[in-house]
């Protein structure tokens, strides 16, 4: 199965990538160091030529709204076209476990971009996921000795579990909403964020914050987590721990 991947040179798109190869199947990577431009559609209509399925795990670092909204509406839209005029069979997204409840701006993209992959026509799969065990390390990586956290309640999820059940997904056939997937502990970022300095031997100290008004209390009220049944990822946020360590 041919199998495009939008933003396949990201922390997850790598995963799906390697997964989709694991399994016998033919990944194209959809990207700007590929000649894919997805926010101009640039390059998109032939490397998308062929292929079977789209997943998009195309990403944006912001915390803006207008710029997460205007960002996943354009990649979609293109996408969206692309596989319409490719008949390409089935479009997988990744989304945000909670990002229909929490008025965060980098939520209102995702927003966005499930609603016009509900409208397209276009069979289709979206996988909502809890924040991945990687999500304080840009934080950690700044040269400031402090470093400012937000206090926030998940169950994070091992970016490899998600890519492996957006991949079986991409295989398996639409199927609308899928149940959406988080890791089996119930964490404070801010705990995190110290766990893994310390597991990467880095002086930081970890300040937290709390967001201000509904957005804050959402976030460490439980906003963020599954409700209902979920698909539990199988690997454990000490685990990650003893991989940083080993590296």
């Amino acid at each position: 199965m041919r199998v495009a991947v939008a933003g396949g040179t990201g922390l997850v798109g790598k995963y799906v990538v390697a997964e989709l190869r694991a399994t016998g199947h033919e990944p194209v990577v959809l990207a700007r160091s590929h000649g894919v431009d997805l926010t101009t559609g640039a390059g998109l209509a032939e490397k998308l030529s062929g292929s079977d399925a789209v997943i998009d795990v195309v990403n944006i670092v912001t915390t803006r709204r207008k710029t997460a909204v205007d960002f996943f509406s354009r990649t979609t839209d293109h996408l969206i076209a692309a596989a319409r005029a490719g008949g390409v069979g089935h479009l997988v997204t990744l989304s945000i476990v909670g990002s229909d409840e929490v008025d965060f701006g980098y939520y209102f993209g995702k927003r966005a971009q499930e609603q016009l992959v509900r409208a397209s026509g276009v069979p289709w799969t979206v996988v909502r996921a809890t924040q991945f065990f990687e999500f304080p390390e840009p934080m950690l990586n700044s040269a400031s000795p402090v470093v400012v956290v937000p206090r926030m309640l998940t169950r994070p999820v091992a970016a490899q579990d998600v890519a492996e059940t957006l991949v079986e997904h991409a295989v398996g056939g639409p199927a609308g909403m899928a149940p959406e997937i988080a890791g089996p502990d119930q964490l404070d970022m801010v705990d995190m964020a110290r766990r893994i300095a310390r597991a990467r031997g880095r002086r930081r100290l970890v300040v937290p914050v709390t967001l201000p008004g509904k957005v804050g209390k959402a976030m460490t009220t439980g906003g963020l987590l599954p409700r209902g049944e979920y698909l539990r990822g199988r690997r454990t946020f000490d685990a990650h721990l003893a991989s940083l360590r080993a590296a």
